[in-house]
C-alpha cells in the first residue's frame, strides 16, 4: 500500500487486476479515491452465527454459516426453486428459495455462505426457506461470533455487492489513511463534524448506526460545502464584472405604471422595488423571480425591461418554446400599445428575409425589446446593448444554452423567472449564486380552483362534468402524456384522444389538437380557433404547462394523472383559474401504486405549491423535479435535498466566508479544498454563471 496514492488506477489495488477494473470502470470507479467514495446504499444486519447442530426447528430467526455440500434445483412448475445443503462442524441444514433459480450460478459445492430466516422441519429436516443470505468470499476475514453490519453496494457490471465489499474491505484499513483532512478539530468541533477519514471509514464499516449517521452527516457536509464554493466563486466573479446602471426615479416609475391597466400587487411593488435597486448598481443583477402560477411575473419583467428601455439600453427576453415567447410578445405589445417602445419577435419559424431585417434592427439598437426562444442564441444574433436578460421558466433550459444568451452583452443585468415554486434546497443549490425575490400574492378578483381525483371507471361522470361547463360557456383542456399512440404503452395519446372526442357528446362544441411536434403554425391556428372560441376544447400534449393563458379555459382533464409528478400537475392545472370565475381541474388515474394515490390526493388538498414542492422532491428527488440534470452542477450521491437544509445552509455560510476571505483559494491550506472543488465541478465551472 506504500506505493497508492489517491490517484491511483484501481487496477492496481490488491484483490483487483485488469479484469476487475473493466468491471469497476463500467461503475464509475477508476481510481482509489473513487473506490473509496463508492458508499454502500445500504446496510443487512447478520446475526451473531450460532453452530447448526443447535437449531432445534421453532427458531423465529436464526442465523448460521457453513460449506454448501450439494446444491438442487426444479425449474418447472409453478414454484421453481433452488435449494442446497450447508454445513458447519457440528451438522447440517437444508436451505431453499423459491423462485430462487438465478442463484445456481452464484451457490456451488464448496461455496461458503451464511443465512437467516426462520427454521422451519421437512420430511424431518431442518430447512430454511427464502433466507437471507450472505456469500462469504474471505472465510476467514470474517467474523461470525457477533453482529455485524453488513454493506449493501449498488452492484452491476457482472460484479455482486458481495465482491465489491470484499476488495473495500481489503484496501479500506491503510487507503482510508490516504483521504486528506481539510479542516482542524477546531473546526469540526464547532461544528459537531467528524473525522473526514473515519467518516469514510465509517461510511463502509461502521461500529452502529449511531456512527453511520455521523459518517453520512460529515460525507454531505463535504458535498454541500464543495458545491457552495463554486457557487461563491461564481458569484464573486460575476459581482466583480461591470453593468450598465439603470437609473431610476419617480418619473420613470410613473411613466412605466401608466402602461398597465391595473394597480400592482403589494407583491409586485416588493419585488419591482428589490429589482429596480439591482438594476441601478454598477455590477450586473442576478436574482431568481418565483411566483405561482397567475401571479403576474410577466408584468414584473416588463417593467425591468421598460426600466432598460428608459435608459436607451436593450433588453432580450427568452422563453423555452414558441407558444410561450408568441404569447408574451403578444401581452406585451397590448400592454405598449401606442407607446414608442420598439419591440421584436424571434423565433424558428420566421422567413430568411423577415430574420435578416431583424437582426439588423437588433445590432444597430433599432429594437428596444426582443422577445423569443433558443433562436436568441444563434451566433449570428448581436446587440448594440444589451443590459438585461430576462429567461422564464429557466429550468427549461441547459445551463450551456442560458450561459450563451448572457454571453451577448457586455455583463447584462440578469433576471430568472419561474413559476415552479422552488424548495429552500434547490433554490441554494441550483440557483444558488442568485438573489432571490418571491411573487406570494395572487392579482385580486382571481376565481378558485376545484381539484378532484376520478378513476378512469368514473370518465361518463368527468364527461358529463365537462359538458356541463361547456354548455356553461367555459371551455376545456384535455391533458395527453403521450402525442402519438404507441404499441408498446396503454398510455393515451393526445392525437387518437382527439378523434374520439370530437367523435362523442363534446364534439359538438368543436375540438383541436395541440402538441410540440406540430408546425409552427399549425400550433398558432389551433391556438387561435380556441382562444377566439371557435373550438371549445383543447386536446394536448404537456406543451399547454408552460404559461399559456387562455382566461375563458375553466376547466382541465388531465388523463394518466398518476404518471406526472406533483409539480408539474401544480403546473398544469395553473392553465385554469386565470379570470374572475371558478375553475374545475379533474385528474383522472389508471389506478398505479398507494403512493401515487395519496400524491393525487395531496394534490386535491392544496394549491399551496410550496408545499407541493417540497413533497414533489421528497419524493422524486431535484433531478426528475427540475430537470437539474442539465444544471453543471456536481452530483449529490450523499447529501439529502429532502432533509439537509440545515446542513446545506452551514455549508454555504462556511463556504461563502471561505471565498470571502480568500477569493482564489490561493492559500497553502486551502489547496486540497480547491482541488476537490475543481473535480468536483470537473471543468465546469464556469457554467455557474448560467446556473
Amino acid at each position: 500500500m506504500e506505493t497508492l496514492s489517491l490517484d491511483t488506477p484501481v487496477q492496481y489495488v490488491k484483490g483487483v487486476g485488469p479484469v476487475r477494473a473493466a468491471q469497476l470502470a463500467e461503475l464509475g470507479v477508476a481510481t482509489l479515491e473513487d473506490l473509496l467514495f463508492y458508499f454502500p446504499r445500504r446496510f443487512d444486519l447478520r446475526r451473531q452465527a450460532q453452530p447448526i447442530g443447535s437449531l432445534t426447528g421453532d427458531e423465529a430467526s436464526a442465523t448460521v454459516a457453513g460449506e454448501v455440500t450439494e446444491v438442487s434445483q426444479s425449474r418447472f412448475g409453478r414454484r421453481p426453486w433452488f435449494g442446497c445443503c450447508l454445513e458447519d462442524p457440528t451438522g447440517w441444514v437444508l436451505v431453499k428459495w423459491f423462485h430462487g433459480t438465478y442463484l445456481a450460478s452464484k451457490i456451488e459445492p464448496g461455496t461458503f455462505l451464511a443465512v437467516s430466516g426462520k427454521v422451519g422441519v421437512y420430511r424431518e429436516h431442518l430447512q430454511f426457506v427464502n433466507p437471507r443470505h450472505q456469500v462469504l468470499y474471505d472465510v476467514a476475514g470474517t467474523n461470525l461470533n457477533s453482529d455485524e453490519l453488513l454493506p449493501v453496494y449498488p452492484a452491476g457490471a457482472r460484479l455482486s455487492s458481495g465482491q465489491i465489499a470484499l476488495i473495500i474491505k481489503r484496501v479500506l484499513p491503510q487507503a482510508v489513511e490516504r483521504v486528506e483532512r481539510w479542516f482542524d478539530a477546531a473546526y469540526l468541533r464547532r461544528r459537531d463534524l467528524m473525522d473526514r477519514p473515519a467518516a469514510v471509514a465509517a461510511m463502509h464499516r461502521p461500529e452502529d448506526i449511531r456512527q453511520w449517521e455521523a459518517a453520512r452527516r460529515r460525507m454531505a457536509y463535504d458535498e454541500c460545502l464543495l458545491l457552495q464554493l463554486g457557487v461563491a466563486m461564481s458569484r464573486m466573479n460575476d459581482r466583480s464584472r461591470p453593468a450598465h446602471p439603470l437609473r431610476h426615479n419617480p418619473t420613470i416609475d410613473q411613466r412605466i405604471r401608466a402602461r398597465f391597466p391595473f394597480a400592482l400587487t403589494k407583491a409586485q411593488d416588493r419585488v419591482v422595488a428589490e429589482i429596480s435597486a439591482d438594476l441601478a448598481q454598477p455590477r450586473p443583477m442576478n436574482r431568481l423571480l418565483q411566483g405561482d402560477v397567475g401571479s403576474g411575473k410577466t408584468v414584473v419583467a416588463l417593467y425591468a425591461a421598460l426600466q432598460t428601455v428608459a435608459n436607451r439600453k436593450q433588453t432580450a427576453i427568452m422563453a423555452p418554446t414558441e407558444i410561450l415567447a408568441q404569447q408574451h410578445h403578444r401581452r406585451i405589445q397590448q400592454y405598449l400599445a401606442g407607446s414608442r417602445v420598439r419591440l421584436a419577435l424571434l423565433v424558428g419559424g420566421q422567413g430568411t428575409a423577415e430574420r435578416a431585417r431583424l437582426l439588423e434592427h437588433l445590432a444597430d439598437g433599432a429594437i428596444d425589446i426582443v422577445v423569443g426562444t433558443h433562436a436568441l442564441l444563434g451566433a449570428s444574433v448581436r446587440f448594440r446593448e444589451l443590459a438585461l436578460v430576462v429567461v422564464d421558466e429557466q429550468h427549461k433550459f441547459g445551463v450551456r444554452q442560458r450561459t450563451g444568451i448572457r454571453g451577448k452583452g457586455f455583463a447584462p443585468h440578469y433576471l430568472v423567472m419561474t413559476a415552479t415554486p422552488i424548495p429552500r434546497t434547490l433554490a441554494l443549490t441550483v440557483f444558488g449564486d442568485l438573489d432571490v425575490s418571491v411573487i406570494d400574492e395572487l392579482p385580486p378578483g382571481r376565481g378558485s380552483t376545484l381539484t378532484l381525483v376520478k378513476d378512469r371507471k368514473q370518465m361518463e361522470e368527468v364527461l358529463a362534468i365537462v359538458q356541463q361547463r361547456l354548455a356553461a360557456g367555459q371551455q376545456a383542456f384535455f391533458i395527453y402524456p403521450l402525442v402519438k399512440p404507441n404499441d408498446q404503452s396503454e398510455l393515451m395519446a393526445a392525437e387518437q384522444a382527439c378523434r374520439e372526442l370530437a367523435a362523442g357528446p363534446l364534439g359538438r362544441f368543436g375540438v383541436a389538437l395541440l402538441h410540440g411536434q406540430m408546425r409552427a403554425a399549425a400550433k398558432e391556428a389551433a391556438l387561435e380557433r380556441f382562444r377566439g372560441g371557435d373550438v371549445r376544447v383543447l386536446a394536448a400534449s404537456v406543451v399547454v404547462e408552460v404559461g399559456l393563458d387562455i382566461p375563458a379555459a375553466n376547466v382541465m382533464v388531465v388523463m394518466h394523472a398518476e404518471r406526472f409528478g406533483l409539480a408539474q400537475l401544480h403546473q398544469l392545472r395553473g392553465r385554469v383559474g386565470r379570470s374572475s370565475q371558478d375553475a374545475t381541474c379533474i385528474l383522472v388515474s389508471w389506478g398505479g401504486t398507494e403512493l401515487a394515490r395519496r400524491r393525487l390526493e395531496m394534490l386535491a388538498a392544496t394549491n399551496d405549491g410550496f408545499r407541493i414542492a417540497e413533497e414533489d422532491l421528497r419524493l422524486r428527488g431535484p433531478g426528475e423535479m427540475l430537470g437539474t440534470r442539465q444544471h453543471g452542477l456536481p452530483e449529490l450521491k450523499v447529501a439529502d435535498l429532502a432533509s439537509d437544509l440545515e446542513l446545506l445552509q452551514q455549508a454555504r455560510r462556511d463556504a461563502f466566508a471561505i471565498v470571502q476571505g480568500d477569493p482564489l483559494m490561493e492559500a497553502p491550506h486551502h489547496h486540497p479544498l480547491r482541488a476537490a472543488m475543481l473535480k468536483a465541478y470537473a471543468g465546469r465551472i464556469d457554467l455557474l454563471r448560467g446556473a
